[in-house]
């Protein structure tokens, strides 16, 4: 720091006690709520404050939240075309996030597509059987 720097904020912070700036306070007399980030690592702990701090997400909360308003529109469509393109969208965003954590491959977010293939494999059937039989 500056020198003397320490001396001119300890004026200003008593100037401010005798003109009663520090009364009324929201949180005066509560203790302290101090947020665990505990999981965030050590390097990335003063961005991620500053970030929280400008109302800003991190990459991957942003994509997460991308990801849950996609499957959202994909449950209530009912075009197989749309739900074929938000399908892909979907996909795509959970690739990203998965090659944005560098994670191992057992922890990665799985993509939205076996679930559908097979829905559409027993529909085929069931309309396959609904030609051959009167």
């Amino acid at each position: 720091m500056f020198p003397g720097f320490d001396r001119i904020v300890e004026e200003r912070i008593r100037r401010a006690q005798q003109k009663g700036q520090f009364e009324n306070l929201e949180g005066t007399g509560n203790p302290l709520q101090f947020e665990d980030d505990n999981q965030v690592a050590d390097e990335l702990r003063l961005a991620y404050k500053i970030l929280k701090n400008a109302d800003c997400l991190p990459p991957e909360i942003e994509l997460k939240k991308e990801i849950e308003r996609t499957e959202d529109l994909l449950s209530g469509m009912e075009d197989t075309a749309e739900k074929y393109h938000a399908l892909k969208k979907l996909n795509f965003l959970i690739m990203k996030l998965n090659s944005l954590a560098n994670v191992p491959i057992e922890f990665e977010m799985p993509q939205k597509y076996s679930d559908k293939l097979v829905e559409r494999l027993e529909a085929s059937k069931k309309n396959k059987k609904k030609d051959h039989y009167p």
